[in-house]
C-alpha cells in the first residue's frame, strides 16, 4: 500500500488518537528531522541527515519514525512568497511521491515559507555561533515546520 499525500485538514480526521509525528526539512543536502511526543503537543530536535542517496536517506527516516512509535509525517513543502510553486517544491513532492511507496503512515505537506530563516533568526539572537547554527538549523527548521502543524491540528481538533 502506498501511504497518502495529505494537507493537514485531509489529515487530521485520518490521524491516530496518539502517536508522534515526524517533521522533516529537506535541503539539497541534508534532510534536517524532528519529532513530536505522543500527544502532538511540543516538537523537538532529532537530527540531521548528509543527504547521499533516496535508499538509505528514506530508510534512516523510517528507523527514526519507527523508534519513536510515529502515526505520520509532517514533509515542508517550499512554496513561493506568492503562493506559487517553484523547483524546491516539486522536489519535495516527489521526495514525498517517492516516500510514500515505502510506508502505510499518512505525509502531510506543509507550507514551509520563510522557516528556514525565522530560526536563523531565532538563532542569530541568542548569540549563537556561525558553526553552531550550521550544525543545527536544518533540524531546528523541522522543529518549527513540525511545531506548525502541531498547533493548526490542535486547532483543527477544536473546531470539530
Amino acid at each position: 500500500m502506498v501511504a497518502p499525500i495529505l494537507t493537514i485538514a485531509e489529515a487530521a480526521p485520518l490521524l491516530a488518537g496518539r502517536g508522534s509525528l515526524v517533521g522533516l526539512d529537506l535541503g539539497t543536502r541534508t534532510i534536517g528531522i524532528a519529532s513530536s511526543d505522543p500527544d502532538r503537543r511540543l516538537a523537538t530536535p532529532v537530527e540531521t541527515i548528509a543527504r547521499k542517496q533516496f535508499t538509505p536517506d528514506a530508510a534512516r527516516i523510517l528507523s527514526l519514525a519507527e523508534a519513536r512509535g510515529a502515526a505520520g509525517f509532517v514533509l515542508g513543502l517550499p512554496v513561493n512568497m506568492d503562493g506559487s510553486e517553484g523547483p524546491r517544491a516539486q522536489s519535495a513532492r516527489a521526495f514525498a511521491r517517492n516516500f510514500a511507496r515505502l510506508t502505510e503512515l499518512p505525509i502531510i505537506l506543509w507550507d514551509e515559507r520563510l522557516s528556514t530563516a525565522a530560526v536563523e533568526r531565532e538563532m542569530i539572537a541568542t548569540d549563537m555561533s556561525r558553526a553552531r547554527r550550521a550544525e543545527v538549523v536544518d533540524q531546528q527548521a523541522a522543529v518549527f515546520i513540525l511545531q506548525g502543524a502541531l498547533d493548526r491540528l490542535r486547532h483543527i481538533a477544536g473546531d470539530r
